[in-house]
């Protein structure tokens, strides 16, 4: 069932990238949705990567653990059609950081089926959906968001986009 946009909350606690440029100039809010706009032949793998490892709740004084700890936070990250070097990059980014206990990994490479294409959205945000409200944990999606009122979780989405 699709959220009601009136019973979302008003963003206001915070999500780190660990790019000062993006913290800074362009905050992450939980529940919002920011797109990383790019092109051919710049890093943007790389700074998917780099959020990926960096990535994390902001935390205040005064908050509970269980809106602000750290195993309370999970990455879901989502790459379509992409090419067998850029899968092994981001395979091996995440095993060598240790990120990818935190992270949920769909990779769609450019020879599957189109249909794959299609679904690994879907099944990237269902997940997102499952460990945000089932597990109460803070998700950031990474390729629909929103936190909703009464519910622990959050999901954050950054979609890349390659012109």
């Amino acid at each position: 069932m699709p959220i009601n946009p009136w019973s979302r909350i008003y963003p206001k606690d915070m999500i780190q990238t660990g790019i000062s440029a993006i913290d800074v100039m362009n905050s992450i809010a939980r529940g919002q949705k920011i797109p990383i706009f790019s092109a051919a032949g710049l890093p943007h793998n790389e700074i998917a990567a780099q959020i990926c490892r960096q990535g994390g709740l902001v935390k205040h004084p005064g908050k509970s653990v269980v809106d602000s700890g750290e195993d309370n936070f999970a990455i879901v990250f989502a790459a379509m059609g992409v090419n067998m070097e850029t899968a092994r990059f981001f395979k091996q980014d995440f095993e060598e950081n240790g990120s990818m206990e935190n992270v949920c990994l769909f990779l769609n490479l450019a020879n599957d089926p189109t249909i794959e294409r299609i679904i690994t959205p879907r099944l990237a945000l269902t997940t997102a959906e499952f460990l945000a409200y089932q597990c109460e944990k803070h998700v950031l999606v990474i390729l629909r968001a929103g936190r909703v009122e009464g519910r622990h979780g959050s999901i954050t989405q950054i979609p890349i986009l390659t012109m």
